[in-house]
């Protein structure tokens, strides 16, 4: 048995050549497109130290009062 050149989808026939030939333009122009793609921000290089790149780091190595200088309460 041949393979069928004609296809039926949905009541309509197509011919299968012209499905795949539809389908090498969709992924060449998706290709096209997807190299223009406009980018939403720049990217930046993060200069923080190690351990506060990563939420885990943060919470290991809590940093938030480290400048701030000593202070005593007096009772008095």
């Amino acid at each position: 048995m041949a393979k069928p050149d004609i296809i039926l989808i949905g009541s309509h026939a197509y011919r299968w050549q012209e499905i795949c030939e539809l389908r090498r333009q969709q992924l060449e122009t998706w290709k096209v497109v997807q190299l223009r793609q406009l980018v939403l921000f720049e990217l930046k290089d993060d200069r923080r130290p190690t351990a506060e790149r990563t939420a885990a780091g943060r919470y290991a190595e809590p940093t938030l009062f480290a400048d701030m200088p000593a202070r005593r309460e007096s009772a008095g």
